[in-house]
């Protein structure tokens, strides 16, 4: 099973983090022991000083299939869930500096949180309209709309299938919207997707 990610793939967080807008699907990979479910309680790393939330659709491939035209990439995923990709930016920071990789600020232990699933054929049946939110202890923190996507869930499946091969199973965490930010003990987080409560857990 893989955690395939996708960065900066919403224009308003790519301007928040001052980044360059990608002229394709930047991905990343997160390890199956990233997975955090149940609303567990997610604990903050000792080893970073600065943990972002950055809530995310994610999408669950069905069958197995490898360099799958756009047309026909609908054909690959049938049902949703949310996410929260936790990032410990201070590290991603200091290795993008020295031009290093940064696994370590994304995919380290519980680093994704997720949902359970939810067909989207209850959900209207377009992955591209659907809107989802994340609240911080009350407060409306991030607000997206798949609609906003730099690159589709369907152009993302062609493009990254053109590397590898997608499995039954595998995952695909689509990007988050502006408004990350730092998690901090005791902050309960509460994602939305529409007005269905997906995730609701503590940090410690």
């Amino acid at each position: 099973m893989k955690i395939i990610c996708v960065g900066m793939n919403y224009a308003l967080h790519v301007e928040e983090l001052r980044n360059e807008r990608p002229s394709a699907p930047v991905l990343f990979e997160k390890p199956d022991s990233a997975l955090l479910r149940n609303n567990d309680p997610f604990y903050i790393p000792d080893f970073t000083k600065n943990c972002h939330y950055e809530t995310e659709l994610v999408v669950r491939i069905d069958k197995l299939g490898k360099s799958i035209n756009r047309k026909f990439a609908h054909r690959y995923y049938s049902s949703v869930a949310l996410g929260i990709d936790f990032t410990a930016r201070d590290l991603q920071e200091d290795l993008r500096a020295k031009g290093l990789p940064w696994l370590i600020a994304k995919g380290f232990d519980y680093s994704a949180a997720m949902s359970e699933f939810v067909p989207l054929s209850e959900l209207g049946g377009n992955v591209q309209n659907l809107d989802f939110t994340l609240d911080v202890n009350g407060e409306r923190r991030q607000t997206g709309h798949t609609c906003n996507m730099l690159f589709s869930v369907d152009e993302i499946i062609e493009y990254a299938s053109q590397f590898f091969t997608f499995r039954t199973g595998d995952y695909i965490f689509t990007g988050t919207p502006a408004g990350v930010g730092a998690v901090h003990s005791g902050d309960r987080l509460t994602a939305k997707l529409g007005e269905r409560t997906m995730l609701d857990f503590l940090v410690k």
